[in-house]
């Protein structure tokens, strides 16, 4: 009897020391040779300052795999007590079906938060009032053409004030010097970057500048999105933008990593990590003196105003599921470091969204970066909602059908309206 009741208090003590460890364990899900390697000395940190232990899981890149993957494993519930979101789209849909755990309480009380950008704190309030994620890292993004290309064919590189001077840009550099003049992302193949990368860069100066209205509902019959598609139809119908390549596999390889710095693509939307990593020092293409000769428009509004697109870049959230959420939250907050963000602005290109990164030594010998960072206050943005990631694969779906000129503008809106509401339901769209 004696050996029966220490045999069970033995098996009491293993279960106890058992959920210990894992209380003591958190896992981190990374995706990506370059975000895991930003994150090491932070895992350290987080190790040494707890006490736990942190498992980094790696998922499946590119983001279109890690997504689905994260989002298979958030629905399983099996998923990481912490994990990286890839697009900005996906994080309303995930609070909306309860993936993601609040931290409003604990983001505003972090020593960081008065130290970041206005436009990253609110980027990171969900449409229910609450904050879910640490916005610690924004993606930049405007234009970026060959200075030196248009400089030698006696085109202007001022500033285009409007969309028809952009148009009007690109055919002139066409026809002077026989290459594309610029390039929106574009088609299935291109995934979420269709939305995050072209779409909305000209969506905010259109009639249309926001997808959500005040009941939460997604507007996406207005006149601004129709005028969007109608700027991609000139562009594919005049030839002013490689297309044959965005139908393909990969198709940010041909007109981003070739055509661009062989001048045969002379403009195109990108963020800050391409001084660095498509065209810069990190490249297997470098373009020489690449600050000199590739310079930077803001994102000219349909009549007027100009633009500079702000993104959280892959924002980290907390499991809901997660077996220590409290401990999870402080890990969170460790990951919205300086030490962190310059860490991954190093080795992804994106910019710190904490203002006070500036005064880094590290930081400042991204010396690419630097006035990029300087910008982000004057960032602007879409204001998020439930639906976003179906309305980002249904610009992909609609650009598709323009790239094939299969339809015109008015059609590719309707292929996106269409989309969405037999994705969402009809209720969803206003």
């Amino acid at each position: 009897m004696k050996k029966m009741v220490l045999g069970g208090l033995c098996a009491v003590l293993l279960s106890a020391v058992s959920t210990l460890a894992q209380a003591e364990t958190i896992r981190i899900a990374n995706h990506g040779q370059a975000g895991i390697d930003a994150m090491k000395s932070t895992v350290e940190r987080i190790e040494k300052k707890y006490g736990v232990t942190v498992e980094v899981i790696e998922y499946p890149a590119p983001d279109k795999d890690y997504l689905t993957k994260l989002l298979t494993e958030l629905g399983a519930g099996n998923a990481p007590d912490l994990f990286s979101i890839p697009t900005t789209a996906a994080v309303a849909d995930m609070v909306e079906a309860g993936y993601l755990a609040p931290v409003t309480k604990e983001f505003k009380a972090w020593d960081g938060y008065a130290n970041l950008y206005d436009v990253a704190k609110e980027l990171a309030v969900s449409p229910d009032g609450e904050t879910y994620v640490m916005p610690f890292m924004l993606g930049i993004q405007e234009i970026y053409y060959r200075k030196d290309v248009l400089e030698k064919a006696g085109i202007s590189t001022e500033q285009p004030k409007t969309w028809r001077e952009l148009l009007d840009r690109a055919a002139e550099i066409k026809q002077k010097t026989g290459a594309y003049g610029l390039l929106f992302p574009a088609g299935v193949s291109w995934g979420s970057g269709a939305f995050d990368e072209g779409f909305q860069h000209l969506l905010v100066g259109s009639k249309t500048p926001q997808l959500v209205d005040a009941d939460g509902k997604l507007d996406l019959n207005g006149e601004g999105i129709k005028d969007v598609f109608n700027v991609y139809k000139e562009l594919i119908d005049k030839d002013l933008m490689p297309t044959q390549p965005l139908l393909g596999p990969e198709p940010w390889v041909v007109p981003k990593y070739q055509m661009f710095p062989a001048g045969k693509l002379v403009a195109t939307t990108c963020g800050s990590w391409c001084y660095i990593f498509d065209w810069g020092r990190e490249s297997k293409n470098p373009i020489p003196d690449v600050t000199k000769v590739v310079g930077t428009w803001t994102v000219p509004g349909q009549s007027s105003g100009q633009y500079v697109l702000a993104n959280l870049a892959a924002p980290w959230a907390v499991n809901s599921k997660s077996a220590n959420t409290e401990l999870a939250i402080k890990a969170l907050m460790e990951i919205g470091s300086i030490e962190t963000q310059v860490s991954y602005a190093a080795r992804i290109g994106n910019i710190p969204a904490s203002k006070d990164a500036a005064d880094n030594a590290e930081f400042q010998k991204l010396t690419e970066l630097v006035p990029i960072h300087a910008a982000a206050g004057n960032g602007v943005f879409l204001k998020q909602a439930s639906g976003f990631g179906t309305v980002s694969e249904g610009v992909a779906r609609a650009t598709e059908a323009l790239l094939r000129k299969e339809t015109d503008a008015a059609g590719a809106q309707k292929i996106l309206v269409d989309y969405v509401k037999e994705t969402l339901g009809d209720d969803m769209v206003k």
